[in-house]
């Protein structure tokens, strides 16, 4: 089990250690910065710290010497004269990084190998560890894009993405709003891939649109990487053939509507959910913070609460704000307001961290 949390916040970024039977802080970075994201590469000991600093701009931090000293590396970037082009009706744009909405590792073949999300909608890799990167044009200069537009955003973004284990050179992204899309040939080439999921935001006769869908977080299964779970801005989706296909699941209590979705490294009919009250209102049903949890592949599903706040809980988890760790016992999951819970038993019982945090972005297993 993962005894090490790092906890991406409006504030800085926190480790967490299980220290016998509690968790404790004890040791935090970039304490007044805003931390968006961080990543603990499987592969090695590197750590990475995603940044946006306001006037500053967006900015991205390495560790080799886990998290004691970081130093800078290239944030990516958007070649000068790039433009954004969105299906909302909104005026052309340059293109500029606002955010580094996701980070993922290549595969054990590709030791250099990063992958980056960003808005306003473009991916970028790296093969040096973060030192640089490249836009990769085959889906910046979809003919499609100029359809995407943003959810909680002003432009479309990638907060998803899941290298297949099984072949590096295929990734599935998801895009806010942009559907989900898929390569094997390492980001030269793409397929729209969202058949199955509705968008009631939508007119009804682009409700089934595949490119303009709303995936609010995607999320494959480690040991089954075919089988991929999607919390969606109308409710709860998963695909059980590599996203070539999506099937609604309907029965998520007390809701379909959420941010956050985590799923079982071994198990992909084992699914964890974290609902909420729709769209402008955004907080937890009934103000009792709650975990849905599935494990027959969405057939139904479980309501966890033990040891988390059930009267007057405002919290809302953002999408990167519930992970489970490699043995797929131990979960971690931070709010809006700063609480931190974690589960050593699939979620059954959380733990509250004594501290209060600054609101929280992202949390990851070191």
């Amino acid at each position: 089990m993962s005894n090490r949390v790092l906890v991406s916040t409006r504030k800085g970024l926190f480790f967490v250690e299980r220290r016998g039977s509690n968790w404790e802080i004890v040791h935090s970075m970039f304490l007044g910065d805003n931390v968006t994201l961080s990543l603990a590469d499987p592969r090695n000991e590197t750590l990475y710290a995603a940044m946006n600093l306001g006037h500053f701009g967006v900015k991205l931090r390495r560790s080799r010497d886990d998290g004691r000293s970081f130093e800078d590396v290239a944030a990516p970037a958007y070649p000068e004269g790039e433009t954004i082009s969105t299906g909302d009706g909104k005026p052309d744009q340059p293109a500029s990084t606002r955010l580094i909405w996701s980070l993922a590792a290549g595969g054990s073949d590709q030791p250099g190998r990063l992958w980056a999300g960003t808005l306003p909608g473009g991916l970028f890799r790296s093969d040096d560890h973060g030192s640089s990167w490249t836009l990769m044009r085959g889906l910046w200069e979809q003919p499609g894009r100029k359809d995407w537009f943003g959810g909680g955003y002003d432009a479309p973004g990638i907060h998803s993405i899941c290298v297949d284990p099984r072949d590096s050179r295929t990734l599935r992204v998801a895009i806010s709003c942009g559907g989900v899309w898929i390569t094997r040939d390492d980001g030269d080439s793409w397929t729209l891939s969202a058949d199955g999921m509705y968008a009631d935001y939508m007119p009804t006769e682009l409700r089934g649109n595949p490119n303009i869908q709303d995936p609010h977080c995607m999320v494959q299964c480690r040991d089954a990487p075919e089988c991929l779970w999607v919390q969606h801005h109308n409710g709860v989706f998963r695909s059980s053939d590599g996203a070539a296909t999506w099937t609604d699941v309907p029965k998520v209590i007390p809701s379909a509507f959420g941010f956050a979705v985590a799923v079982h490294p071994r198990d992909p009919d084992c699914a964890w959910f974290v609902p909420a009250v729709k769209d402008e209102f955004r907080y937890p049903v009934d103000a009792r913070l709650v975990v849905s949890r599935t494990r027959d592949g969405g057939k139904s599903f479980t309501v966890l609460d033990h040891g988390l706040p059930q009267a007057a809980s405002y919290d809302l988890i953002y999408r990167h704000g519930l992970a489970v760790d490699a043995s797929g016992a131990r979960l971690v999951m931070g709010s809006t307001t700063g609480g931190l819970w974690i589960s050593e038993d699939q979620g059954d019982s959380w733990q509250a961290l004594a501290a209060r945090l600054p609101p929280i972005h992202a949390v990851c297993f070191r």
